[in-house]
This record gives structure tokens, C-alpha cells and sequence, in this order.
């Protein structure tokens, strides 16, 4: 499974801001927005993403930064995730509520649930609970189900106009809590598809012709260049490489070479479309929903050793201070030497293992002088303030069965910042070079946390002790100093998460507004466009950048689907919610992957810390699996226990006893509910 961090902001979520589509109504008012008037008439029409809720409500998620309440009476026939047009009906100080009038863009397309058959009639009671409709199935659309079975059905009428929604059965599924079944319900919910259309594995399939009647003389040949990939053990789609050289100034020459990807998918072809829909490729234990199909994600365009492979190459010259001091981009052709993984670095680097170094021994040279450009880097963006979250994640190890075998802390050192250093300085050189060039750019922006979002924020940290002075508009410097004050500590994962949800979410955006947390001015992503279709865009346009810069003809074999700045603004909010959708179904997956290994282990004891407390019971971390579990404040009859929210503690009204986020406690496993992903502890 690769990781999704290499190259991005470490733990920023995202979330897309849809832009509003307005019609003037009547009773115009005035109304503040971050210092800006901002018109807000009455009966206002807004276009946004619908996120629902399981009771029936939602939320409209309005560009203003406003979200849209929407009563469980005014939905409708829309979908969660659907685009939907609301109506502003009714507001007061901050909040305003709506209903939606029509749905713009229909997003769920499958559902997983129930046959039933009630009276001569076939209906699917959808297992996603914020879905209230019943879907009807004629007898010819069963594909052989029956009644009782689970079932994946496509959706072929939606319920409007008072009809019913219709669909047909499209996959038999298994038993609930059996993990076939539970991985299909993750991906039908999250609307993911394994298969390409026939036409894009078709031309993907075709690509190999492209591949076999290469004309090197465009490119630069750095096949002699010590190339090497760094990657995770299980990493197939090698869409980076990278090389240095130390320079008679003393300054080191870095490349990064990214796999030319654009030079296979070409703008206005069934692969670019079917790229595009999916936006992103999604990582499952075990398992990959790629981007692009895997005659090019795992094969062409994988920079795999010892094979040529075309590139796109940003060469960087980083002086004695981790300042690049010359940039140049060119399409390129590389033969990497080495697989490399980020254990295989850390061995040599920092453990110094003799097997390591004796397998490695030509490339040791490099890896140092590697490590050396990294430290100049990292240590010119600590300077600047930005922001090394380190959210502990968890990583699920599969035996050769594909069965889980462990849950433990994935591992982040030398050899996973390296690349992230590496990748950080080509992203931000990019995005300065398609910026001065006047180009247009997809920007990776991420603004300033919002005030009213740091109040709880401040409030923990002053409970916990800490007296770092987090103002209204704090500097990333200033939130930079917290997350390395709390390292190491036991509160560090709940100060994090703390900080992660005071903060505004990155996104893709044509328009340049800086990235806060990496305290960038100027930043995109460019190192990925085997798995981000963002980066492949961006591809595009340095293509044509450099083509304009060398008087040369645009064309259109490299250019976007129209590259005018609302084009590129449109297809970044379109990735920045695909995004989103991996993001939620990775989550999803990985607490499915940690249900379904508890099961196992019911009735046994381990020990824990407490590493959350909310009003409802205690969140314990366990020690010997990176799994977390929650103790209900109901499951304590030993006292009748008070929660105070300024300290977030629990205290015993008669006994005493407290707990609080840190303390070690023995944990019973007492329940596990794998449909619902959800991980019951008891005090022992």
C-alpha cells in the first residue's frame, strides 16, 4: 500500500469549497465576510456539496465558508455528496438555514443494502443509513438474488416527482461482518469503481505502441545520472526518482524526476476521462483502486530499475543554506538504478546495518549526500515556520494469505523525509516557475486557520499546562512551536488532532492564496501523477510554459481541457472533492481493518493509554496494536463519575478517582461491531 503523504502537506484534510452560482432576489443586506461586504439577498440561491447526516439532515458546504443548514423536511430526493442548488429561507447571527430546490449533479450512482421482498415486490433497504429511500427491483433486474441476501444495486431512476427510485442488482454480496463483504460495502458507499470503461484499458492497453516508438532527441538523457526510487515495501507505482551531485560551489545539484505521464494520457481521450472521474488513486490494505489503468500505473509510466522511462525532470542547485539558487525543468529520459525502501535508507543512514551497507555499498555516496540536501532543505522551511505535523498513522500488515497479522505505528524517519523534503522543494519550484511564467497553475492552497476555530484550541492547551501564546491570526511559526513542544508526550496525538481541526483545509485552487501550514507562498503538486490527477494538469502546462518559453508551438498533445483560469478552477474543485472522497473511504477501510482484527481477540485484556476524553466515555489507545477502542462513561459503575470539559477529565463524585488524556489504564476487549467499524473497551 503507498503512502499518500510523499510530496504533500502531512496533515492537512481537505475539503472542496463548491463556488455559488447567485440569482438576485429581493430585501438585499448587507453582511460581513473576513473583513470584506459581502451581499447576501434574501432568498439567495446557493450550489454546493450536500453532506447528510444519518437523522436526515444536512449541510450545503457554501465558497463563503457559510455552511448551509438543511432540516430533514427540506432534502428532498438528494443524495449525500450530491450537488445540489438550495434556497436561503431563514437566517440569524451566524447560522442560516435552507432547502434544496433542485439537484444539479447526481454523485451516487450504487448502493449497497438488504433485498426484500415485500408482497410481489422486490426493494433494497440501503445499508447507508443517511439514505431514506427505498430502491424498487424489478424481477428482471435480480441477476439471481433473493430475498435476504445483501446486494449492490446501480441506481437507475432516482426518486423524483413522487416516483419511487428503481434500480437493478449488479453484485450478490456475503454475510454482514464478513470481510469481503464489508471491503464491498466500503466501496459501494464510497462510489469506487475497480473497473476502467473498455475504451480507456483500450488505449491504455495502446500506450505500449507509444512506448516502442519513443523519439529521444526532445529530451535530455540522463540515463548515466545515479537515479535511484525510495518507497514503501509494498509500493508498485514508482512515480518518483531522484539523484544529486555536489557542486565545485559547494552547493548540491538535486533532480527529481517524475514519471512523464502526460505523454500517455492525452487531453480529450476515454483514459484522460476516466482519469479525471476518479481524480485520485485510493490505497486499501492489500489493495489499490488506481488512478489510471495498470498497463501504465504499475508498468509504463512505473519508474521501475534498471528500464528506460520518460520524465519529467525539475534539477534544483540548493546552496550551504537550502536556498535553490537555480532551477530549470525539461522532459527527460532516466534508467533508476535501485528500488530502494524507506527501511533500506533508514539501515544505512542511521542504523548503519552491515548487510545494508554491503548491499548497497555503490549507492552509499549517494544516500549521504542525499541526507545532507535534506538537512539543508528541512532546515530552511523549519526556519520559515512551517508546520511538521507527525500524526501517527496506523500500518496494517497482511501475512501471505492476505490475512491481517498485526496493526502497528507506521514508522516515519530519515528516509520518508528525505523524499518528502525532496518533493516539497519541486513542488514549490514549479509552482513559481508556471506562476512568473503567467501560465496558470493548480495551486495546492491552504488557508489560515479561522479565529472562532482556535478558541477550543487555546483552551486545551492552557488546561494541559502549555503557555505558548496562539493569538487570533497566529503566524505558522507560532503553531509550529506547539506541535514540537508536545512531541513525544502523551497528549501529542490529542494537541494534534486538536490543532487539525482548528484548521482551514487544503485544496486545490486556481488561484494562488499561499499554503499556511508549509508557510509557502507558492506551492502545487507536481511529484504524483500517476496517482493525482492535480499533478498530471499541472504536467500539462509546464509543458506548454516551456514550449511558449522556447518560442515553440503550443498544440494541444500536452494542453488541459482548456486551460483558462475558470477551466483550471473547476477541475481543481472537482479533484479536491475525489480527494476527499479517497480520504473518507481510506479512513473507513482502515477502522474495518481494525474491527475485523479485535474480533479475534474478544475478552482479552491489554494495556492502554488514554488518549482522548469526550463527554461520553474514554478513548484508549492500546500498547501492543496501534488500534483504538472507546470506554463508555456508562460501562464505570464503580461511582458516578463528572466530566469537566475545561480539563477534560472524569472524576468520581464520592471515590475520587479521576482519568485524564495520558493516564495508563487495563483494558478488557468487550465488543466489536464490524458493520458499524466500531471498537467497545472495558476498565479491567
Amino acid at each position: 500500500m503507498r503512502s499518500r503523504r510523499k510530496g504533500a502537506a502531512r496533515g492537512f484534510s481537505r475539503r472542496q469549497r463548491t463556488k455559488p452560482k447567485t440569482r438576485p432576489g429581493k430585501g438585499e443586506r448587507e453582511q460581513s465576510r473576513g473583513g470584506a461586504s459581502v451581499k447576501t439577498p434574501a432568498g439567495q440561491l446557493l450550489t454546493g456539496e450536500l453532506r447528510l447526516h444519518r437523522d436526515g439532515y444536512g449541510f450545503v458546504l457554501a465558497a463563503d465558508g457559510r455552511d448551509l443548514f438543511i432540516p430533514a423536511r427540506f432534502v428532498g430526493s438528494a443524495f449525500h455528496t450530491d450537488l445540489v442548488e438550495a434556497r436561503i429561507v431563514a437566517e440569524r447571527e451566524d447560522k442560516r438555514e435552507g432547502r434544496i430546490v433542485r439537484v444539479v449533479e447526481r454523485r451516487v450512482t450504487r448502493l449497497m443494502g438488504r433485498l426484500e421482498r415485500q408482497g410481489g415486490i422486490f426493494i433494497v433497504v440501503a445499508d447507508d443509513r443517511r439514505v431514506h429511500h427505498r430502491i424498487i427491483v424489478k424481477s428482471d433486474y435480480l441477476a439471481g438474488a433473493r430475498a435476504g441476501q445483501n446486494v449492490v444495486v446501480r441506481i437507475l431512476k432516482y426518486p423524483e416527482g413522487g416516483e419511487p427510485m428503481q434500480g437493478e442488482v449488479i453484485k450478490i454480496l456475503g454475510t454482514r461482518g464478513d470481510e469481503e463483504t464489508e471491503r464491498e460495502a466500503v466501496i459501494a458507499r464510497h462510489q469506487l469503481h475497480r473497473e476502467f470503461p473498455q475504451a480507456a484499458e483500450s488505449e491504455a492497453r495502446a500506450s505500449r505502441a507509444l512506448a516502442a516508438d519513443l523519439d529521444l532527441t526532445e529530451r535530455r538523457d540522463l540515463r548515466k545520472t545515479v537515479f535511484v526510487t525510495i518507497d514503501g515495501e509494498t509500493a508498485k507505482d514508482f512515480d518518483d526518482a531522484v539523484a544529486v551531485e555536489r557542486l565545485a560551489d559547494g552547493s548540491i545539484r538535486l533532480w527529481v524526476s517524475i514519471a512523464d505521464v502526460s505523454y500517455f494520457v492525452r487531453p480529450h481521450t476515454a483514459l484522460d476521462a476516466a482519469a479525471y472521474q476518479r481524480g485520485t488513486s485510493v490505497y486499501f490494505p492489500g489493495e489499490a483502486i488506481p488512478m489510471l489503468p495498470e498497463t501504465l500505473s504499475n508498468d509504463l509510466c512505473s519508474l521501475r530499475p534498471d528500464e528506460d522511462r520518460l520524465t519529467f525532470t525539475a534539477e534544483l542547485d540548493i546552496d550551504l543554506q537550502g536556498n535553490p539558487i537555480r532551477k530549470s525543468f525539461f522532459r527527460s529520459v532516466i534508467r533508476s538504478r535501485e528500488r530502494l525502501t524507506y527501511t533500506a535508507v533508514k539501515q544505512v543512514l542511521l542504523e548503519r546495518d552491515s548487510k545494508a551497507l554491503a548491499q548497497y555499498d555503490t549507492l552509499i555516496p549517494q544516500l549521504e549526500l542525499m541526507q545532507e540536501c535534506f538537512e539543508r532543505l528541512r532546515k530552511r522551511r523549519t526556519e520559515r515556520g512551517s508546520i511538521d505535523f507527525d500524526l501517527p498513522e496506523p500500518e496494517i500488515l497482511l501475512d501471505i494469505q492476505g490475512d491481517i497479522s498485526n496493526i502497528v505505528r507506521a514508522e516515519r524517519h530519515v528516509g520518508h523525509m528525505m523524499i518528502e523534503e525532496f518533493m516539497i522543494a519541486a513542488n514549490e519550484a514549479v509552482a513559481e516557475f508556471l506562476t512568473s511564467a503567467g501560465a496558470g497553475c493548480v495551486f495546492r492552497v491552504h488557508e489560515p486557520p479561522p479565529p472562532e476555530k482556535l478558541q477550543d484550541f487555546r483552551l486545551l492547551l492552557n488546561n494541559l499546562g502549555y503557555r505558548i501564546r496562539v493569538g487570533d491570526k497566529p503566524l505558522p511559526g507560532t503553531l509550529a512551536q506547539v506541535v514540537k513542544a508536545v512531541r513525544g508526550k502523551p497528549e501529542e496525538r490529542l494537541v494534534n488532532h486538536s490543532l487539525l481541526r482548528s484548521m482551514s483545509q487544503a485544496v486545490y485552487s486556481a488561484e494562488n492564496i499561499g499554503h499556511y501550514g508549509l508557510a509557502s507562498s507558492c506551492y502545487c503538486h507536481f511529484t504524483s501523477p500517476i496517482r493525482r490527477y492535480p499533478d498530471l494538469i499541472v504536467h500539462r502546462l509546464l509543458s506548454q510554459a516551456l514550449l511558449k518559453d522556447r518560442g515553440g508551438d503550443h498544440g494541444t498533445r500536452h494542453a488541459p481541457h482548456g486551460s483558462s483560469k475558470a477551466r483550471l478552477q473547476e477541475m481543481a474543485e472537482h479533484c479536491s472533492r475525489r480527494e476527499r472522497v479517497a480520504m473518507e473511504a481510506e479512513r473507513e477501510m482502515a477502522k474495518l481493518f481494525a474491527a475485523l482484527f479485535m474480533q479475534d481477540h474478544i475478552d482479552e485484556e491489554y494495556n492502554g493509554i488514554i488518549s482522548h476524553v469526550a463527554k461520553f466515555g474514554l478513548y484508549v489507545e492500546l500498547i501492543d496494536f496501534f488500534i483504538e477502542g472507546l470506554v463508555p462513561i456508562s460501562s464505570l459503575d464503580d461511582d458516578r463519575y463528572i466530566y469537566e470539559e475545561r480539563s477534560m477529565t472524569f472524576t468520581g463524585r464520592r471515590k475520587k478517582r479521576s482519568f485524564k488524556v495520558g493516564d495508563s489504564v487495563r483494558i478488557v476487549v468487550e465488543e466489536v461491531d464490524i458493520p458499524n467499524r466500531e471498537i467497545v473497551f472495558a476498565l479491567v
